[in-house]
């Protein structure tokens, strides 16, 4: 374990027993806290898709453009040019599945 001497904040200094256990105690706060905002957040997560919200980023195209790039990719159609008549990226037409 590498020690460090900070010589602002004597209670910071790993090489004293004190300075490792201040140390540890704020690791351990901050784990705690971590957790606390991992299960609040899932909790809301969870909450709000029980009253139907939608969770992420919002389609480019709605599903109407999304079903006719699908049928112009599957006749054939460049992705580039599908995402050139959109204004999106070929990435975007390249995502979607059928």
């Amino acid at each position: 374990m590498e020690h460090r001497v900070s010589f602002g904040d004597t209670w910071a200094d790993t090489t004293t027993a004190r300075g490792r256990l201040m140390l540890t105690v704020l690791g351990g706060l901050a784990e705690f806290d971590r957790e606390l905002i991992r299960a609040r957040t899932g909790e809301g997560r969870a909450h709000a898709k029980a009253r139907g919200k939608n969770l992420g980023r919002p389609f480019k195209l709605t599903a109407h453009q999304r079903q006719e790039a699908l049928a112009w990719r599957e006749g054939g159609e460049l992705s580039s040019e599908i995402a050139r008549s959109y204004n999106v990226s070929s990435s975007t037409i390249s995502r979607l599945r059928f």
